[in-house]
């Protein structure tokens, strides 16, 4: 199915000339969960989102679909319990993207405070495969001593290592499950667009009927009409309640900011995912973890209050992370220079909620500071004594009464809240990325009953534990053999056998849409038939727009694969020209916004001296 610029022209248009029955603000995964559900149902769905599907904060994790085992520490076996079953499932519905990875976790006994013991970590792997469904099976955890694990990881710190655990996670490609999602959705018949941004709602009386929307690729601002509207943006949740301005918002969000370093495999050989205690004594844990030929590692989690859009790596931030990394492997000796490429995200989550659920949980409430201050800003600006911009800061910065800044980042709750507002509009927030699916189940349910109740529409339910996204249509328990049978298409395409594979295991049965466009097309001018169908694919079937959608998003290029990257950007940008007849100033235009995604994700201004 085409899923292209001139899908997006033909759904703006039914954007502005349909109501639809749910319209979703925010194209990541939770929104992407969403629009997959609701489009299925027959739904007459849209979705906005003002970046690239996936960019804010959904292709910014970690890259894991986490099994969460370091709750076990306190016996949360509830949360372990929902989160690995919940992972079962999005590998079942998206085969191709969640890959099984065993995690290496090692234990220390001369680092003062640990998460585990050897003797707790054992304890607590046991209960993980109970929860997980693979005791008895290939992926059954197991320990290992001092030696065999310096014979796996040699580079490892060899002072007081007392062993390790292993046990299964998954890796996971955070921005091709929102793509794929959205695709399926599309499919569908969805209307997905992206790089269109809300900017205010409709009223009918006091309830939202509808968003304004400006089209960032245009200037044009569209109004769409829509019984329900969902806000699942992620950080932004209070940002787009904000945009009623006539009523004070209890904020709901607490970003935290997340830093992750990519060096060469050689640099720092980690054969497997690793999970280890900072050493810091800050409560941490940070992963390193191999993908393609490099190792990453990271993750920081700091409070944040700075740009949503683009927030930075900083000095900081790449410090500790070096500090970390060089005290566990001190033999790799890493400096800012062998960093190779980088990335730095938002984790949207939710204010003072303590609880392990999904759909729910206390928020808190306003100080009485913070009460009265929205109060009179509101007032003011009634009176034309306060700007716009002097209620939004208010509103953004409103104190929860409750002693959520006691707590670290990384002891935030990663529960999600699905609500009602008083405006009609629905809100589902927080959550993990593991939790996507579950999530926009529970929203549904209470989509449907509103369509019901109000306008006596009817939906039937979707068995999303078993609703495939594009590409995933295959036995989950055949992922090898998959893989091979679509290989041998893409070999007698004209591809080698590692690029039809790596394709393969890329895009799932999507693969066999790329392998045609090998067979019919000519490569594009300084790339491989490969690259050059992957790309063609990208721009009508893929929603890419721009060669930072492409490079960063839709393939691993700008993160794991740098060392071809310089060879690639131009003629990808070429490429590009051509499809869209993009003149002279538009193709400037593109190449700048690629120098500028690089060189952030190089670290080029911290590796200068200049500003971070």
């Amino acid at each position: 199915m085409a899923f292209s610029k001139t899908t997006r022209t033909k759904s703006i248009a039914a954007l502005k000339n349909e109501e639809m029955d749910l319209l979703i603000i925010g194209g990541g995964i939770t929104g992407a969960g969403v629009a997959i559900q609701a489009a299925a149902a027959g739904m007459k769905t849209g979705l906005i989102e003002m970046q690239d599907f996936a960019e804010g904060t959904s292709s910014r994790s970690t890259k894991l679909v986490h099994g969460g085992i370091r709750y076990l520490k306190n016996f949360d076996v509830e949360v372990v319990a929902d989160t690995v079953t919940e992972r079962a499932v999005v590998q079942n519905i998206a085969p191709h993207i969640p890959k099984p990875d065993p995690m290496l976790l090692p234990i220390y006994n001369d680092e003062g405070p640990t998460t585990f013991s050897m003797f707790s970590v054992k304890v607590a792997m046991d209960i993980y495969d109970q929860l997980a469904h693979v005791k008895g099976t290939k992926y059954e955890n197991y320990t290992l001593t001092p030696e065999e694990v310096l014979k796996r990881e040699p580079f490892i710190k060899k002072e007081g290592l007392q062993g390790a655990g292993v046990y299964l996670d998954f890796r996971n490609n955070d921005a091709r499950l929102v793509i794929e999602n959205i695709k399926q959705a599309a499919a569908d018949g969805g209307h997905m667009v992206s790089k269109m941004k809300a900017v205010g709602f409709i009223y009918k009386d006091d309830q939202i009927v509808g968003v304004k929307a400006r089209d960032l690729l245009t200037g044009e601002t569209i109004e769409i009409k829509a019984k329900l509207v969902i806000n699942t943006s992620g950080p932004w949740v209070d940002k787009v309640r904000n945009m009623n301005f006539t009523k004070p918002v209890v904020p709901k969000m607490r970003p935290t900011k997340g830093v992750h370093l990519v060096v060469d495999a050689k640099k720092l050989p980690v054969p497997q995912p690793t999970y280890f205690d900072t050493a810091l004594n800050d409560g941490r844990m940070v992963f390193a973890i191999p993908r393609e030929s490099k190792t990453y590692f990271g993750t920081t989690d700091t409070d944040y209050k700075g740009d949503y859009v683009d927030p930075k790596v900083t000095k900081e931030d790449v410090d500790y992370l070096l500090t970390v990394i060089n005290h566990r492997y001190p033999e790799a000796k890493i400096t800012i220079d062998d960093i190779e490429s980088s990335w730095a995200g938002l984790r949207p989550l939710l204010i003072g909620n303590a609880g392990s659920d999904y759909n729910g949980g206390d928020n808190g409430n306003i100080s009485t500071k913070s009460f009265h201050q929205a109060v009179d800003v509101v007032t003011a600006y009634k009176n034309g004594q306060a700007t716009r911009d002097e209620v939004e800061d208010v509103l953004n910065n409103l104190e929860s009464s409750r002693a959520e800044k006691r707590l670290s980042p990384s002891a935030v709750s990663r529960g999600s809240s699905l609500e009602q507002e008083q405006d009609g509009m629905i809100t589902l927030s927080g959550g993990k990325i593991t939790d996507y699916r579950k999530m926009a189940a529970g929203a549904m349910t209470m989509i449907r009953q509103l369509l019901k109740e109000n306008y006596d529409l009817t939906f039937k339910e979707i068995d999303s534990k078993n609703y495939s996204v594009s590409g995933g249509d295959f036995d989950a328990t055949k992922l090898e053999e998959t893989v091979a049978e679509y290989a041998k298409i893409g070999v007698a395409a004209g591809l080698t056998e590692a690029e039809a594979t790596y394709i393969a295991d890329f895009y799932g049965t999507n693969a066999s849409k790329i392998f045609q466009y090998a067979k019919e097309m000519t490569a594009y001018p300084g790339m491989t038939l490969a690259e050059s169908a992957r790309l063609r694919y990208g721009l009508e079937e893929e929603m890419v727009l721009t060669p930072v959608d492409y490079l960063l998003r839709r393939t691993n290029h700008i993160l794991f694969e740098r060392d071809s990257l310089d060879a690639l950007r131009q003629p990808v940008l070429l490429a590009m020209a051509r499809y869209f007849n993009w003149d002279e100033a538009k193709k400037e235009e593109m190449a700048a916004q690629l120098d500028d995604a690089i060189n952030e994700s190089d670290l080029v201004a911290l590796k200068t001296g200049g500003k971070n």
